[in-house]
């Protein structure tokens, strides 16, 4: 069993160049698929989640191939089939996507139940709202679900609320569909600017992206681009964290400082010093770190996906900070981690009570998803003795390398071989 080793790392120092955004990834990788030429993109990171696509593309003719250089190119020209293995297209959240992405080309997609991060109900009751109103139908059965259209049709959709996953979605079904489609209500995250971006260098007609209107008229034909993914704002306000939790100077390099406006607002607030570049960021910290209050909300609010690093940096900020999850109110499993590692934390209904000034102790925990996994590894580099964080693979769904990244700032962290023949006591505490 693999785990993550972390010893105590006080005052880190160093660079972090950013990685492409995995959430904007996830969303191109299918939108390559309304093509009718190759697609090349920049950026794409080596994640699990990349993997899982391409021995799905596999399956189904979909061509994708990664260069030496890094770059990603996908052709989509070959595609013989709709239907997705339910078992690997449940493996994470998005594969959503290939349904928007598909449906208008050939009539008729399959794919398994949404996957991914183990911390809450994520219903696509928005997604299903919006293709039905365009008119597709769907087929649910045990293992995956169906969706079927004589022909998709422009329409006007009103998400109920907003969803950055919704709304890429019904874009990429309306790329294709006869007549113009307008989504009200649609999120503004930059991964949807990102690829409004990217499908209109293949020939789309979509304008608004990055407003509550989002206008499509639909094409017959989509050809072939070069593409470069936006940076990750999460990986990088992570690390930011980072500094605050143990002191020090982290900057991150290759990135869009408007895309994390909350993020530094919030860190400032607290206490940390922040100086913004073009396209870097520095944050230093003393470690003296003021309360503070978090209300998390879709961009450009503060992300739910930042919620959990925060949390730990909150475990060491004077006096109590109060952190309401308005996005997926469920979604505080790292909390019961932390308090193994003697953190003050209460959660009552959505939101969570954080005493400051913890003294953190290593011990054996378990992430069930890729942030939480990062709260953890934060906990682990403030903590007392050593820290082993089991569950790697949900943490290497959206990180290419973790590990590397925070060696490069001066963390004594490893990934291991955990064997539990020589430690039951490392058995029972998993369990």
């Amino acid at each position: 069993m693999k785990a993550i080793h972390v010893e105590y790392s006080p005052n880190i120092n160093g660079v972090v160049q950013i990685p492409g955004s995995k959430n904007s990834s996830l969303a191109l990788l299918a939108a390559a698929c309304l093509s009718d030429e190759t697609i090349t993109f920049q950026g794409i990171p080596h994640i699990a989640d990349f993997r899982v696509i391409c021995e799905m593309g596999k399956e189904v003719g979909l061509k994708i191939k990664r260069e030496t250089s890094g770059e990603v190119s996908i052709d989509p020209r070959f595609i013989s089939s709709t239907e997705f293995d339910p078992e690997k297209s449940s493996l994470f959240r998005t594969a959503y996507y290939f349904i928007g992405a598909l449906l208008a080309k050939y009539g008729k997609v399959s794919v398994g139940y949404p996957g991914g991060d183990d911390f809450v109900s994520r219903p696509i009751d928005q997604h299903i709202k919006a293709l039905e109103m365009m008119g597709a139908e769907f087929t649910y059965h045990k293992d995956y679900y169906e969706v079927e259209t004589k022909g998709l049709h422009g329409s006007t959709i009103y998400f109920d609320t907003i969803t950055s996953g919704a709304t890429i979605n019904a874009m990429l079904a309306a790329v294709r569909a006869k007549g113009k489609t307008v989504l009200l209500n649609a999120a503004r995250d930059p991964e949807v600017i990102d690829t409004a971006i990217f499908l209109n260098k293949i020939g789309a007609r979509i304008s608004g992206a990055g407003t509550d209107t989002i206008r499509i008229t639909g094409v017959n034909r989509l050809h072939g681009a070069t593409h470069r993914v936006i940076p990750d704002r999460l990986i990088a306000g992570s690390f930011l964290i980072a500094a605050g939790v143990v002191g020090g100077n982290v900057t991150v390099t290759d990135v869009i400082p408007e895309h994390l406006g909350s993020c530094i607002a919030k860190l400032e607030e607290i206490g940390i010093e922040i100086d913004v570049q073009d396209n870097s960021i520095t944050a230093h910290s003393t470690g003296k770190l003021a309360a503070s209050r978090i209300r998390t909300g879709m961009y450009p609010s503060f992300p739910t996906d930042l919620q959990q690093p925060m949390t730990t940096l909150f475990t060491q900020a004077s006096g109590k900070s109060i952190i309401a999850e308005k996005i997926y109110p469920n979604r505080f499993q790292h909390v019961g981690q932390l308090i193994k590692m003697g953190a003050d934390i209460r959660v009552r209904s959505g939101v969570a009570f954080v005493q400051g000034k913890s003294n953190l102790r290593g011990t054996i925990v378990s992430t069930s998803d890729i942030r939480a996994g990062i709260s953890l590894i934060l906990a682990g580099m403030v903590a007392e003795g050593t820290t082993y964080i089991t569950g790697v693979e949900h943490i290497e769904r959206g990180y290419e390398d973790v590990i590397k990244g925070f060696q490069s700032l001066g963390v004594h962290i490893r990934k291991e071989d955990i064997d539990y023949r020589f430690n039951n006591q490392f058995y029972e505490n998993v369990q």
